[in-house]
């Protein structure tokens, strides 16, 4: 099992926690975590966009002028594509984007994007996670201690308190351990988890 270092909030070293190898040691597969990440992008769309076509658009049953001998290019409908208020050519229609993963895709996705944190030395765990009073300065002296400028801020519980001394900070988010998702995980960089969260994780997951 592969050891990281545990810090306080002031961004100590106070210790050091075994990683569980099933979760944070295993071969990473960058085309599961590649699908993971465009599943979620895709499921995050509406479908909902929608235009007409020319057989859909009003007017446009005459012909506008005789086909030869006015000077102008032949044309058929006023609602053709090349008209102002004509139809669109291959106009979009709401469907649905999703893609589907299978669970054991999903979980082995998002153990390949931890162990990928850990092996960049990108993950810190923190004994306890917690701010007495809504702080910005608190969370930032922690990151700045850590050396982290994109972080993804991993709770155990929902904390009020941390996730408002974090929310105006760039580059930073805060979720739960039922809430992080391989795109979070890649998109911030760098993991800062609480003692108990990692906990959690691993016993949901191993």
């Amino acid at each position: 099992m592969s050891k990281v270092s545990v810090y306080n909030m002031e961004g100590a070293k106070v210790g050091e926690v075994e990683l569980n190898d099933e979760i944070f040691g295993v071969e990473i597969k960058e085309h599961l975590v590649h699908q993971a990440v465009v599943a979620q992008l895709a499921n995050k769309r509406q479908g909902t966009q929608s235009a007409k076509t020319r057989s859909e658009v009003s007017g446009g049953g005459r012909k506008p002028w005789r086909q030869k001998g006015t000077g102008h290019a032949r044309q058929g409908s006023i609602r053709a594509a090349q008209w102002t208020g004509g139809g669109v050519i291959f106009a979009p229609k709401p469907r649905d984007y999703e893609i589907r993963l299978n669970k054991k895709e999903k979980r082995a996705a998002l153990k390949g994007a931890l162990t990928s944190r850990v092996n960049e030395e990108k993950f810190y765990v923190i004994d306890e996670l917690k701010c007495e009073e809504v702080r910005t300065k608190t969370m930032v002296n922690l990151l700045k201690a850590l050396d982290v400028k994109k972080a993804l801020v991993v709770l155990n519980e929902n904390d009020e308190n941390v996730f408002l001394s974090t929310r105006n900070i760039p580059d930073v988010k805060t979720a739960l351990t039922n809430t992080i998702n391989v795109f979070d995980i890649l998109k911030y960089d760098t993991i800062v988890i609480d003692k108990a969260a990692l906990k959690t994780i691993e016993e949901v997951y191993a």
